[in-house]
Protein backbone atom coordinates (compact mmCIF):
# COMPACT_ATOMS: atom_id res chain seq x y z
CA UNK A 1 0.00 0.00 0.00
CA UNK A 2 2.82 2.68 0.76
CA UNK A 3 3.70 2.02 -3.34
CA UNK A 4 0.53 2.01 -4.40
CA UNK A 5 0.18 4.58 -7.07
CA UNK A 6 -3.43 6.09 -6.42
CA UNK A 7 -2.66 6.77 -2.67
CA UNK A 8 0.76 8.40 -4.08
CA UNK A 9 -1.30 10.28 -6.02
CA UNK A 10 -3.55 11.05 -3.30
CA UNK A 11 -0.75 12.46 -0.99
CA UNK A 12 0.22 14.78 -3.69
CA UNK A 13 3.38 13.02 -5.11
CA UNK A 14 3.99 11.75 -8.43
CA UNK A 15 2.29 7.70 -8.92
CA UNK A 16 5.38 6.38 -10.40
CA UNK A 17 8.81 8.45 -9.47
CA UNK A 18 6.80 9.94 -6.01
CA UNK A 19 8.67 8.93 -2.93
CA UNK A 20 7.14 6.03 -1.45
CA UNK A 21 4.65 6.47 1.67
CA UNK A 22 5.54 5.45 5.15
CA UNK A 23 4.57 1.93 6.37
CA UNK A 24 1.60 0.98 8.58
CA UNK A 25 3.73 0.15 11.91
CA UNK A 26 5.72 3.81 11.28
CA UNK A 27 1.99 5.56 10.92
CA UNK A 28 1.18 3.66 14.07
CA UNK A 29 4.24 4.13 16.27
CA UNK A 30 3.95 7.76 15.43
CA UNK A 31 0.42 8.18 16.18
CA UNK A 32 0.85 6.12 19.69
CA UNK A 33 3.50 7.75 21.61
CA UNK A 34 4.87 11.44 20.92
CA UNK A 35 8.08 9.97 22.51
CA UNK A 36 10.16 6.78 23.80
CA UNK A 37 8.83 5.11 26.99
CA UNK A 38 10.60 3.89 29.34
CA UNK A 39 8.74 0.42 29.10
CA UNK A 40 5.76 -1.11 27.47
CA UNK A 41 3.93 -4.33 28.30
CA UNK A 42 2.64 -6.57 25.72
CA UNK A 43 -0.30 -9.03 26.03
CA UNK A 44 -0.29 -11.78 23.80
CA UNK A 45 -3.33 -14.38 23.67
CA UNK A 46 -5.09 -16.16 21.07
CA UNK A 47 -9.25 -16.84 20.61
CA UNK A 48 -11.38 -19.17 18.85
CA UNK A 49 -13.00 -17.95 15.82
CA UNK A 50 -14.77 -20.54 14.75
CA UNK A 51 -15.19 -21.04 10.75
CA UNK A 52 -18.15 -21.53 8.11
CA UNK A 53 -16.59 -24.11 6.21
CA UNK A 54 -13.95 -25.79 4.89
CA UNK A 55 -11.43 -22.44 4.48
CA UNK A 56 -7.18 -22.42 4.19
CA UNK A 57 -5.98 -22.95 7.78
CA UNK A 58 -9.15 -24.00 9.47
CA UNK A 59 -8.79 -26.91 11.82
CA UNK A 60 -10.26 -28.92 14.33
CA UNK A 61 -9.68 -28.40 17.82
CA UNK A 62 -10.70 -30.64 20.71
CA UNK A 63 -10.45 -28.04 23.36
CA UNK A 64 -13.25 -25.74 21.61
CA UNK A 65 -14.52 -28.77 19.85
CA UNK A 66 -15.46 -26.89 16.79
CA UNK A 67 -13.42 -26.23 13.16
CA UNK A 68 -12.00 -22.69 13.68
CA UNK A 69 -9.20 -20.68 13.37
CA UNK A 70 -7.00 -19.27 16.33
CA UNK A 71 -5.65 -16.03 15.55
CA UNK A 72 -3.29 -14.39 18.11
CA UNK A 73 -3.92 -10.69 19.48
CA UNK A 74 -1.01 -8.22 21.00
CA UNK A 75 -2.17 -5.40 22.78
CA UNK A 76 -1.06 -2.73 24.52
CA UNK A 77 -3.40 -3.21 27.94
CA UNK A 78 -2.24 0.16 29.66
CA UNK A 79 -3.56 2.34 26.71
CA UNK A 80 -6.06 -0.61 25.39
CA UNK A 81 -3.90 -0.10 21.99
CA UNK A 82 -4.07 -3.30 19.42
CA UNK A 83 -0.35 -3.88 18.32
CA UNK A 84 -0.96 -6.59 15.82
CA UNK A 85 -3.33 -9.45 14.81
CA UNK A 86 -2.21 -12.51 13.02
CA UNK A 87 -4.38 -15.02 11.57
CA UNK A 88 -3.14 -18.36 12.03
CA UNK A 89 -4.56 -22.18 11.94
CA UNK A 90 -7.31 -23.53 14.90
CA UNK A 91 -4.43 -25.19 16.92
CA UNK A 92 -2.31 -24.41 20.06
CA UNK A 93 0.62 -22.47 19.08
CA UNK A 94 4.04 -24.43 19.57
CA UNK A 95 7.78 -23.15 20.94
CA UNK A 96 8.91 -22.18 17.52
CA UNK A 97 6.03 -20.28 16.29
CA UNK A 98 5.31 -18.20 19.56
CA UNK A 99 9.07 -17.80 19.65
CA UNK A 100 9.16 -16.14 15.74
CA UNK A 101 5.92 -14.02 16.63
CA UNK A 102 7.92 -12.47 19.46
CA UNK A 103 10.95 -12.02 17.42
CA UNK A 104 9.12 -10.49 14.66
CA UNK A 105 7.55 -8.32 17.50
CA UNK A 106 10.47 -7.43 19.06
CA UNK A 107 12.33 -6.89 16.03
CA UNK A 108 9.66 -3.73 14.78
CA UNK A 109 9.98 -1.91 18.27
CA UNK A 110 13.49 -2.04 18.41
CA UNK A 111 13.98 -0.07 15.35
CA UNK A 112 12.19 2.56 16.69
CA UNK A 113 12.44 2.52 20.66
CA UNK A 114 15.96 1.29 21.39
CA UNK A 115 15.75 1.61 25.09
CA UNK A 116 12.29 0.88 26.18
CA UNK A 117 12.15 -2.12 28.23
CA UNK A 118 9.59 -4.96 26.79
CA UNK A 119 7.36 -7.35 28.83
CA UNK A 120 5.04 -10.10 27.55
CA UNK A 121 2.49 -11.31 29.12
CA UNK A 122 0.30 -14.69 28.62
CA UNK A 123 -1.08 -17.71 29.63
CA UNK A 124 0.08 -21.35 30.01
CA UNK A 125 0.49 -22.39 26.42
CA UNK A 126 3.04 -19.38 25.62
CA UNK A 127 5.83 -20.71 28.44
CA UNK A 128 7.52 -22.47 26.01
CA UNK A 129 11.39 -23.40 26.39
CA UNK A 130 11.94 -21.67 23.29
CA UNK A 131 10.15 -18.69 23.79
CA UNK A 132 12.01 -17.81 27.00
CA UNK A 133 15.00 -18.98 26.00
CA UNK A 134 14.97 -16.55 23.16
CA UNK A 135 13.30 -13.93 25.58
CA UNK A 136 16.54 -14.14 28.15
CA UNK A 137 19.26 -13.58 25.48
CA UNK A 138 17.52 -10.68 23.97
CA UNK A 139 16.66 -8.41 26.75
CA UNK A 140 13.38 -9.20 27.17
CA UNK A 141 10.54 -9.63 30.13
CA UNK A 142 8.42 -12.44 30.52
CA UNK A 143 5.81 -13.42 33.02
CA UNK A 144 3.80 -16.42 31.37
CA UNK A 145 0.91 -19.32 33.12
CA UNK A 146 2.60 -22.50 33.98
CA UNK A 147 0.67 -25.42 34.49
CA UNK A 148 1.15 -27.35 37.72
CA UNK A 149 2.91 -30.54 38.15
CA UNK A 150 3.68 -33.02 41.28
CA UNK A 151 7.35 -32.36 41.73
CA UNK A 152 6.62 -28.45 41.48
CA UNK A 153 3.61 -28.71 44.06
CA UNK A 154 5.90 -30.25 46.44
CA UNK A 155 8.48 -27.75 46.56
CA UNK A 156 5.05 -25.02 47.80
CA UNK A 157 3.65 -27.94 50.18
CA UNK A 158 4.59 -25.77 53.47
CA UNK A 159 3.09 -22.83 52.20
CA UNK A 160 -0.19 -24.45 51.44
CA UNK A 161 -0.30 -26.42 54.29
CA UNK A 162 0.01 -22.96 56.12
CA UNK A 163 -3.21 -21.52 53.69
CA UNK A 164 -5.17 -24.88 54.49
CA UNK A 165 -4.97 -24.24 58.24
CA UNK A 166 -5.32 -21.16 59.09
CA UNK A 167 -9.19 -21.33 56.97
CA UNK A 168 -9.78 -24.57 58.76
CA UNK A 169 -8.78 -22.39 61.87
CA UNK A 170 -10.07 -19.09 61.31
CA UNK A 171 -13.54 -21.01 59.49
CA UNK A 172 -13.13 -18.00 56.94
CA UNK A 173 -14.58 -18.40 53.45
CA UNK A 174 -12.11 -18.16 51.40
CA UNK A 175 -8.00 -17.67 52.66
CA UNK A 176 -5.09 -16.85 49.83
CA UNK A 177 -1.15 -16.91 50.15
CA UNK A 178 2.09 -16.73 48.05
CA UNK A 179 4.95 -18.59 47.83
CA UNK A 180 7.54 -18.88 44.95
CA UNK A 181 10.62 -21.19 44.69
CA UNK A 182 12.91 -22.20 41.64
CA UNK A 183 12.31 -24.70 39.37
CA UNK A 184 13.47 -26.29 36.10
CA UNK A 185 11.24 -28.58 34.05
CA UNK A 186 12.16 -31.48 32.11
CA UNK A 187 12.60 -29.59 28.72
CA UNK A 188 14.37 -26.42 30.14
CA UNK A 189 17.61 -25.58 30.36
CA UNK A 190 17.87 -23.71 33.83
CA UNK A 191 16.41 -22.93 36.78
CA UNK A 192 13.86 -20.04 36.80
CA UNK A 193 11.64 -18.09 39.41
CA UNK A 194 8.05 -19.83 39.84
CA UNK A 195 5.04 -17.91 41.50
CA UNK A 196 2.53 -19.60 43.16
CA UNK A 197 -0.86 -18.77 44.05
CA UNK A 198 -2.74 -20.90 46.70
CA UNK A 199 -6.45 -20.27 47.51
CA UNK A 200 -8.11 -22.50 50.14
CA UNK A 201 -12.12 -22.95 50.43
CA UNK A 202 -14.51 -25.20 51.75
CA UNK A 203 -14.11 -26.84 48.49
CA UNK A 204 -10.75 -27.25 48.54
CA UNK A 205 -7.34 -26.21 47.74
CA UNK A 206 -6.76 -24.46 44.11
CA UNK A 207 -3.23 -23.02 43.06
CA UNK A 208 -1.94 -21.61 40.06
CA UNK A 209 1.87 -21.12 38.77
CA UNK A 210 3.31 -18.34 36.90
CA UNK A 211 7.05 -18.67 35.47
CA UNK A 212 8.93 -15.26 35.25
CA UNK A 213 12.45 -13.67 34.75
CA UNK A 214 11.53 -10.55 36.65
CA UNK A 215 13.46 -11.29 40.04
CA UNK A 216 12.51 -8.40 41.74
CA UNK A 217 9.16 -7.56 43.74
CA UNK A 218 7.02 -10.02 45.78
CA UNK A 219 5.53 -13.14 45.15
CA UNK A 220 2.21 -11.48 45.54
CA UNK A 221 2.62 -8.68 43.63
CA UNK A 222 4.15 -10.48 40.61
CA UNK A 223 1.21 -12.76 40.69
CA UNK A 224 -1.86 -10.46 41.50
CA UNK A 225 -0.37 -6.77 40.17
CA UNK A 226 1.74 -8.10 37.17
CA UNK A 227 0.29 -11.06 35.89
CA UNK A 228 -3.51 -10.76 36.63
CA UNK A 229 -3.78 -7.35 34.72
CA UNK A 230 -3.77 -9.56 31.13
CA UNK A 231 -7.70 -10.14 32.22
CA UNK A 232 -7.99 -6.85 30.32
CA UNK A 233 -6.64 -7.94 27.35
CA UNK A 234 -9.14 -10.53 27.03
CA UNK A 235 -11.47 -7.89 27.30
CA UNK A 236 -10.26 -6.04 24.51
CA UNK A 237 -10.10 -9.14 22.54
CA UNK A 238 -14.02 -9.92 23.16
CA UNK A 239 -14.52 -6.08 22.23
CA UNK A 240 -12.90 -6.73 18.89
CA UNK A 241 -14.67 -9.44 18.54
CA UNK A 242 -18.65 -8.87 19.40
CA UNK A 243 -18.57 -4.81 18.35
CA UNK A 244 -16.85 -4.71 15.34
CA UNK A 245 -17.28 -8.34 14.39
CA UNK A 246 -14.15 -9.71 13.82
CA UNK A 247 -15.28 -13.18 13.46
CA UNK A 248 -16.68 -12.79 10.58
CA UNK A 249 -13.74 -14.51 8.27
CA UNK A 250 -15.84 -15.75 5.94
CA UNK A 251 -13.12 -15.79 2.70
CA UNK A 252 -11.61 -19.00 1.27
CA UNK A 253 -8.45 -17.87 1.37
CA UNK A 254 -6.51 -17.31 4.82
CA UNK A 255 -4.81 -13.81 2.64
CA UNK A 256 -8.47 -12.76 2.13
CA UNK A 257 -9.48 -13.27 5.86
CA UNK A 258 -6.15 -11.90 7.08
CA UNK A 259 -6.80 -8.69 5.16
CA UNK A 260 -10.36 -8.69 6.83
CA UNK A 261 -8.83 -8.74 10.29
CA UNK A 262 -6.70 -5.81 8.88
CA UNK A 263 -9.66 -3.93 8.33
CA UNK A 264 -11.78 -4.56 11.71
CA UNK A 265 -8.43 -3.42 13.55
CA UNK A 266 -8.55 -0.52 11.73
CA UNK A 267 -12.31 0.25 12.47
CA UNK A 268 -10.95 -0.55 16.31
CA UNK A 269 -8.13 2.02 16.05
CA UNK A 270 -10.81 5.06 14.76
CA UNK A 271 -13.49 3.78 17.38
CA UNK A 272 -10.58 4.60 20.17
CA UNK A 273 -9.39 7.85 18.93
CA UNK A 274 -12.89 8.75 18.88
CA UNK A 275 -13.36 7.46 22.11
CA UNK A 276 -9.90 9.48 23.19
CA UNK A 277 -10.56 12.84 21.49
CA UNK A 278 -14.66 13.07 22.74
CA UNK A 279 -14.75 10.71 26.11
CA UNK A 280 -18.27 12.82 26.50
CA UNK A 281 -20.16 11.71 23.47
CA UNK A 282 -18.19 8.56 22.27
CA UNK A 283 -20.18 6.01 24.26
CA UNK A 284 -23.59 7.37 22.98
CA UNK A 285 -22.35 7.81 19.14
CA UNK A 286 -20.62 4.13 19.30
CA UNK A 287 -23.78 2.34 20.72
CA UNK A 288 -25.95 4.80 18.03
CA UNK A 289 -23.48 3.73 15.17
CA UNK A 290 -23.87 -0.09 16.12
CA UNK A 291 -27.66 -0.04 16.91
CA UNK A 292 -27.99 1.25 13.04
CA UNK A 293 -25.47 -1.48 12.33
CA UNK A 294 -27.46 -4.02 13.62
CA UNK A 295 -31.07 -2.64 12.03
CA UNK A 296 -29.21 -2.37 8.52
CA UNK A 297 -28.13 -6.36 8.70
CA UNK A 298 -31.07 -7.30 10.24
CA UNK A 299 -33.22 -5.21 7.07
CA UNK A 300 -31.26 -7.95 4.66
CA UNK A 301 -33.09 -11.01 6.62
CA UNK A 302 -35.26 -13.50 4.81
CA UNK A 303 -39.05 -12.76 3.84
CA UNK A 304 -42.13 -14.33 5.14
CA UNK A 305 -44.25 -16.68 3.45
CA UNK A 306 -46.75 -13.89 2.77
CA UNK A 307 -43.58 -11.97 0.92
CA UNK A 308 -44.16 -9.18 3.34
CA UNK A 309 -40.38 -7.85 4.43
CA UNK A 310 -39.53 -8.85 7.71
CA UNK A 311 -39.01 -5.37 10.26
CA UNK A 312 -35.68 -5.75 11.64
CA UNK A 313 -34.87 -7.04 14.95
CA UNK A 314 -33.72 -3.65 16.11
CA UNK A 315 -36.73 -2.05 14.97
CA UNK A 316 -39.01 -4.54 16.58
CA UNK A 317 -37.55 -3.69 19.85
CA UNK A 318 -38.14 -0.13 19.83
CA UNK A 319 -41.51 1.68 21.94
CA UNK A 320 -44.42 1.95 19.60
CA UNK A 321 -44.55 4.32 17.15
CA UNK A 322 -40.68 4.95 16.73
CA UNK A 323 -38.18 4.33 14.07
CA UNK A 324 -34.64 4.47 13.71
CA UNK A 325 -35.21 7.93 12.60
CA UNK A 326 -36.44 9.70 15.63
CA UNK A 327 -33.51 8.13 17.86
CA UNK A 328 -31.87 11.07 19.78
CA UNK A 329 -30.54 13.25 17.48
CA UNK A 330 -32.46 12.31 14.37
CA UNK A 331 -35.23 13.59 13.02
CA UNK A 332 -38.51 13.70 14.82
CA UNK A 333 -41.49 12.16 13.19
CA UNK A 334 -45.31 12.58 12.91
CA UNK A 335 -47.60 11.47 15.59
CA UNK A 336 -49.36 7.64 14.77
CA UNK A 337 -52.46 7.42 14.80
CA UNK A 338 -54.57 5.37 17.41
CA UNK A 339 -56.12 3.17 14.12
CA UNK A 340 -52.98 2.33 12.36
CA UNK A 341 -54.02 4.50 9.54
CA UNK A 342 -57.29 2.89 8.88
CA UNK A 343 -60.39 4.15 7.08
CA UNK A 344 -62.54 2.78 10.02
CA UNK A 345 -62.64 1.63 13.61
CA UNK A 346 -61.58 -2.02 13.57
CA UNK A 347 -63.98 -3.67 15.22
CA UNK A 348 -64.50 -7.71 15.51
CA UNK A 349 -67.02 -9.30 13.53
CA UNK A 350 -70.64 -9.87 14.59
CA UNK A 351 -70.53 -14.00 14.50
CA UNK A 352 -67.19 -13.61 16.86
CA UNK A 353 -69.40 -11.23 18.83
CA UNK A 354 -72.11 -13.50 19.68
CA UNK A 355 -69.03 -16.55 20.26
CA UNK A 356 -67.70 -14.51 23.26
CA UNK A 357 -71.18 -13.39 24.80
CA UNK A 358 -72.15 -17.22 25.10
CA UNK A 359 -69.18 -18.79 25.62
CA UNK A 360 -66.87 -16.27 27.30
CA UNK A 361 -63.82 -16.59 25.23
CA UNK A 362 -62.18 -14.98 22.61
CA UNK A 363 -63.19 -16.98 19.34
CA UNK A 364 -60.61 -17.34 16.48
CA UNK A 365 -62.21 -16.92 13.29
CA UNK A 366 -60.18 -19.67 10.66
CA UNK A 367 -59.14 -18.88 7.32
CA UNK A 368 -61.31 -19.69 4.78
CA UNK A 369 -59.96 -22.09 2.00
CA UNK A 370 -59.06 -21.07 -0.92
CA UNK A 371 -61.30 -22.41 -3.96
CA UNK A 372 -59.69 -24.37 -6.76
CA UNK A 373 -59.35 -22.72 -10.06
CA UNK A 374 -61.05 -23.79 -12.57
CA UNK A 375 -59.42 -25.82 -15.45
CA UNK A 376 -59.72 -23.74 -18.87
CA UNK A 377 -58.94 -27.40 -20.55
CA UNK A 378 -62.17 -28.47 -22.46
CA UNK A 379 -64.01 -31.54 -20.87
CA UNK A 380 -64.85 -34.30 -22.83
CA UNK A 381 -68.43 -35.40 -24.06
CA UNK A 382 -68.91 -39.17 -23.14
CA UNK A 383 -70.52 -40.66 -26.06
CA UNK A 384 -73.63 -42.19 -25.42
CA UNK A 385 -73.80 -46.55 -25.54
CA UNK A 386 -75.50 -48.41 -28.13
CA UNK A 387 -78.51 -50.50 -26.69
CA UNK A 388 -78.69 -53.61 -27.88
CA UNK A 389 -81.63 -55.50 -28.82
CA UNK A 390 -81.88 -59.10 -27.39
CA UNK A 391 -85.40 -59.51 -27.74
CA UNK A 392 -87.28 -60.41 -30.93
Amino acid sequence: MRVDPAFKLACGRLPDTGANLCSLPTLSRMASHDREPASVILDIDDTCDVVHGHQQLSLFNAHYDERCFLPIHVYDTERSRPVAVVLRAGKTPSGVEVRAHLRRLVRHIRQRWTRTRITFRGDGHYARPEAMEWCEANRVDYVFGLPGSKPLAKKIDWAAEAVRTERAVSNKPVVRGYAETRHKATSWSRERRAVARIEATPLGLDTRFVVTNVEYGAAEWAYDTLYCARGQAENLIKLHKTQLASDRTSCRSGVGNQVRLVLHTAAYWLMLTRSRRHPQTARSRQRRVLDLAAAADQDRSPRHRNRKPRPSRFRRGLPRGRSVRNLPGGRPLSPRPLNDGAKKPLRPSSSLQRVRKRTGRQAVKKPKKRARPQSFRPQRRRKPMAVVNTMG
